[in-house]
């Protein structure tokens, strides 16, 4: 019997994950998602632009402004939007560790199980973005109710 005909353990080089098996789906989902949970921040933040520079009314400051704060909560910390504009980017680079560790937790939930799919990982992602846009509009009313005026004039 030679070494390749015994029924022992099989070459370390075909234990490697099958392309497209689930150990492969697994490791590019925990390897990409947490870059991938920037994706919420990029749209939402797109949006809020894109709604601030096309519109000057009620509607489009208020998607502005929603969209603004929970694409990057850091503004809030920056005073937005009652403080000047200085700090805005600054508090816009802070917010995305928020988005990458978002995106690490996605990929640890969606990968706990053992047949992972990024239909499983954009599941757990939005369930965190939408916890962090309640939260944004909490806190925009809850500034509204301090301060006993609309924050869209």
């Amino acid at each position: 019997m030679t070494r390749h005909d015994h029924p022992g353990p099989a070459p370390a080089e075909s234990v490697r994950p099958l392309t497209a098996g689930p150990r492969w789906y697994r490791a590019r989902i925990r390897l990409f998602g947490p870059v991938l949970g920037l994706l919420p921040m990029a749209v939402l933040g797109g949006i809020a632009m894109f709604a601030l520079q096309v519109g000057d009314g009620r509607s489009s400051g208020l998607i502005g402004l929603i969209g603004g704060v929970s694409a990057a909560p850091g503004l809030l910390v920056a005073g937005a939007p009652l403080a000047d504009d200085g700090p805005y980017p600054l508090a816009v680079v802070a917010s995305i560790p928020l988005w990458l560790v978002l995106g690490l937790i996605a990929s640890r939930r969606a990968t706990a199980r053992s047949l992972a799919s990024w239909r499983d990982y954009h599941r757990e992602l939005l369930w965190l973005t939408i916890g962090v846009v309640l939260g944004a509009i909490g806190a925009l009313i809850a500034a509204t109710s301090f301060l006993g005026r609309s924050l869209i004039l």
